[in-house]
């Protein structure tokens, strides 16, 4: 299909999603100094934009395959130096544990900035690229966590549940980063995550995950299956997958999840928002999660055969019948925490991200 549209759309909500208006800006300022509230802090990086970033990141090598796609290349590095520039020159904040999820494009650019295949202008030096991948690497080493190491998502609340979202959005960065700068404790504690959820967090039955657990008191949290905590955990565990260390220790239960979301497929191609209601709403975050997961297992070679094209083919027919006017509907609304998931359907960043990844440009096979 023509992955323009979508790649224009994306490259404008990366700029524009979640970036307060005037009016927001004044209301918070009011919050702050009539109500004497606190307000959350701006988080120019934070979880949907990341999912854009990477795949538009996905898009501009395929399109660099192409000799006459200079123009569609352009467009992403212009948006994606916008993109990290603005959150640079605010000093690089970083708020919670998703904003990792954008230091896995900052990765791509830092290797093609260091080997010279790319200049993304003077704000995006190989130096400057190094010390921001540097920077949100300390914060996942020094993240807190439970007695087993496990990144607790929301501490600053007081909360003590991991949440299997913290997989998908931390893990690949922190394993490719000790992959790429020789750093092992970084894969170490990748991989870490990833065994504690598959001790503490699976349902034996299905072999679907809860959505979380606190160790503290040994309880498992959410719903079994919800669709998005099965693409979390399987975007961490194939982003751990990039070198023999992680492949080694996650081969297995990768394909054994596979194996499970795949039984949960519906006849149309897509995953429902919760994997077994076959019978619900069918959800594109869901499906372009998964299918992004199945593609990059293949690719690295733990997934083979028919049973995984097959699944890959039908859920990248799926999202292609949800895009309307660059962006792809039927996505469920954010989460709002453990078994609070808004029956909400419409068009958000959390499907567009992982369909620049799933779906195909004109001509290509497959």
């Amino acid at each position: 299909m023509n992955k323009i549209p979508l790649i224009e759309n994306a490259c404008k909500e990366l700029l524009e999603y979640g970036v307060p208006d005037r009016r927001e800006k004044c209301r918070d300022l009011a919050k702050r100094l009539i109500l004497r509230r606190k307000t959350p802090g701006e988080d120019p990086i934070f979880w949907p934009t990341g999912l854009l970033a990477s795949g538009l990141w996905h898009c501009r090598e395929e399109f660099a395959k192409s000799a006459d796609a200079g123009s569609t290349i352009v467009m992403i590095d212009q948006a994606l130096a916008a993109y990290y520039g603005r959150w640079q020159k605010k000093g690089m904040p970083i708020v919670v544990l998703d904003d990792l999820l954008s230091g896995e494009t900052l990765l791509h650019l830092h290797q093609a900035v260091w080997e010279k295949k790319t200049d993304f202008g003077a704000g995006m030096s190989e130096e400057l690229l190094k010390n921001a991948v540097d920077k949100l690497a300390s914060y996942g080493a020094a993240h807190p966590a439970d007695a087993a190491g496990s990144f607790l998502y929301r501490p600053a609340n007081g909360e003590k549940t991991v949440f299997v979202d913290g997989i998908g959005l931390s893990c690949p960065f922190l394993y490719r980063y000790g992959e790429m700068f020789d750093r092992p404790e970084y894969k170490e504690l990748a991989v870490l995550q990833i065994v504690n959820f598959l001790s503490y967090g699976m349902d034996g039955k299905s072999g679907l995950p809860y959505h979380g657990y606190d160790m503290t008191d040994g309880l498992k949290y959410g719903i079994i299956g919800w669709g998005r905590a099965v693409g979390w955990l399987i975007r961490g565990m194939t982003g751990c997958m990039i070198s023999t260390y992680g492949r080694e220790r996650l081969a297995a239960p990768c394909t054994a999840l596979a194996d499970a979301a795949i039984a949960c497929q519906r006849q149309d191609g897509c995953f429902s928002w919760q994997l077994e209601a076959a019978e619900g709403p069918a959800d594109t975050s869901a499906t372009g999660m998964i299918c992004a997961g199945l593609r990059q297992g293949m690719e690295i070679g733990i997934l083979s055969g028919e049973t995984y094209e097959n699944a890959l083919r039908a859920g990248r027919q799926a999202l292609e019948r949800s895009v309307r006017d660059g962006r792809v509907y039927r996505c469920s609304g954010e989460c709002e925490g453990f078994s609070q998931y808004p029956q909400r359907y419409g068009a958000y960043p959390w499907s567009l991200g992982p369909a620049l990844e799933v779906l195909q440009t004109d001509g290509q096979a497959g």
